[in-house]
């Protein structure tokens, strides 16, 4: 018990050196306590405070995660004895996480079909909170133990939030899809945690990854193939994509938003802390091609995500599969494995963030203005709400990839990044990944016309069934279609940051 005195004053020291570099997760976990208790005290009339307390607390939060740049610049810490990293790609995750989420908290009060809810919404604010908080972690998590917690309280909360409309069958049914789907995926992923623990010998990424290059190469691959099935299913990459269309089509519209765009900062985040150990060239460990593995995954998501999306005429079944095309996409520029590639798949993640949530929030600006769900019935509608219209048209050339957005631009930069790669190397794989990004850009376009096909250029005889429209909504929808233009016309303003 002596003999454990000195270890344990040395790990108290580290813990609370650590809590200056936690702060904005500690706000979180004060807002939670908040929103929770003010939701107690209040009751029914507690949803406006909720929501205003929740926006405010990730303004705070995101204020303080841009004051941990002080803490970047002089270096990587490693936080609560080697459990968190804190760097400039995980802070960066962290602010457009948080800033993402206050936009989508005050969208859920802008759905009819949400905000009718007999309970209310508090709850809904409750469990959000609790999920970037989780979020946060994921991002920074580099001990497998702390993957674990992480991708386990983010799944918990997720599967509240799609199942929040208890008494929609569509949402209940999505809801049990999601916990089923979840569970089978953290199983194997424990397992897979298991074995890399039992072979590496430690939960330490760095010390892991070190100890599995003396491991068996078939063990070890099949471990790792086990860890990537639980990020797979948060990333909804192929083949643990098969939920996605369902659980975003029956969830809630906003929830839907908050899952295809928030949830991938973290993934993503996550995803780069556990290939920093295994692509550092000093450890020549060649038993296992992360970036044949990661380019085969790629492939087959961008194929599998572009062409079921046209077969698709529902707007949150087609956003679904859009969003899985994209996550094939935003991993060729992973795959670089360099600094660059880290820098270009920031900035594709947050042009895909803003053009995603915005056609989101458009498919239910016209779902509860027109009460349309699928692409045919929004014929003719572009001239009834001509901005909506507009906007629409606007964020879907850049969800394609089509030039003066930031999705053109996010496009481009991850084709040079890969392309650069490529010229080094000569590597097969790179080549098959720009080949089929380039295609499935073009098959997107199919899928992505449709909507301003029907809303500007065929006409219908319908005259009722309007109701007026939520200028809310619309207001920041317009805001971020001249984000997404702005970032086309000069990427600058956000690259000289990342």
């Amino acid at each position: 018990m002596h003999d454990l005195l000195p270890s344990l004053h040395s790990q108290l020291d580290q813990v609370l050196g650590s809590l200056p570099y936690f702060v904005p997760e500690l706000c979180l976990s004060l807002l939670f306590v908040v929103v929770l208790v003010t939701d107690l005290i209040f009751k029914r009339n507690s949803g406006w405070i909720c929501r205003a307390l929740v926006i405010a607390g990730l303004v705070i939060v995101l204020y303080k995660d841009l004051q941990q740049l002080a803490f970047v610049v002089k270096g990587n810490p490693f936080l609560f004895n080697g459990m968190l990293l804190l760097t400039k790609t995980t802070l960066a995750f962290k602010v457009f996480t948080d800033l993402f989420a206050a936009v989508l908290v005050a969208y859920f009060d802008w759905d009819d079909k949400l905000s009718s809810h007999n309970k209310g919404l508090s709850d809904l604010y409750t469990i959000t909170v609790a999920t970037v908080l989780g979020l946060h972690i994921m991002v920074m998590a580099f001990n497998l133990l702390s993957i674990y917690l992480s991708i386990e309280m983010v799944s918990i909360g997720s599967y509240l939030m799609v199942a929040y409309r208890a008494e929609n069958k569509w949402s209940s049914e999505a809801g049990l899809k999601y916990v089923l789907f979840g569970a089978a995926s953290s199983a194997m992923m424990l397992y897979g945690i298991s074995l890399l623990y039992g072979l590496g010998g430690s939960l330490n990424l760095l010390d892991m990854s070190a100890g599995l290059a003396q491991a068996s190469p078939n063990i070890a691959s099949l471990a790792l193939i086990l860890f990537f099935v639980g990020t797979g299913f948060k990333l909804s990459f192929v083949p643990m994509h098969f939920w996605a269309p369902d659980i975003y089509e029956g969830a809630p519209t906003p929830v839907s938003a908050f899952l295809s765009t928030v949830t991938k900062f973290a993934a993503f985040g996550l995803l780069v802390n556990f290939l920093t150990p295994f692509t550092d060239p000093n450890l020549h460990w060649l038993a296992f091609d992360f970036r044949l593995f990661l380019s085969v995954i790629a492939i087959l998501t961008m194929i599998a995500g572009n062409f079921a999306a046209t077969m698709q005429n529902n707007v949150k079944r087609m956003l679904a599969y859009s969003s899985i095309g994209h996550t094939g996409f935003a991993l060729m520029a992973l795959v670089t494995f360099t600094g660059q590639g880290l820098t270009v798949l920031t900035f594709y993640l947050v042009a895909y963030a803003l053009a995603g949530t915005a056609a989101w929030m458009l498919a239910t600006y016209f779902d509860d203005a027109a009460g349309v769900g699928d692409m045919a019935a929004y014929k003719g509608l572009g001239y009834r709400y001509p901005l909506a219209g507009i906007c629409f048209v606007i964020v879907l050339v850049s969800l394609t990839g089509l030039p003066l957005t930031a999705g053109f631009y996010g496009k481009f930069l991850t084709f040079s990044a890969v392309y650069q790669v490529y010229q080094d190397g000569h590597n097969v794989w790179l080549l098959l990944l720009m080949i089929t990004g380039a295609i499935t850009t073009v098959v997107s376009l199919f899928y992505y016309i449709k909507i301003p096909l029907n809303l500007f250029l065929r006409k219908t005889d319908r005259t009722t069934g309007f109701a007026a429209a939520n200028t809310w909504l619309l207001t920041v929808v317009a805001i971020i279609t001249i984000l997404v233009v702005y970032l086309g016309l000069f990427p600058d303003f956000l690259t000289k940051y990342l």
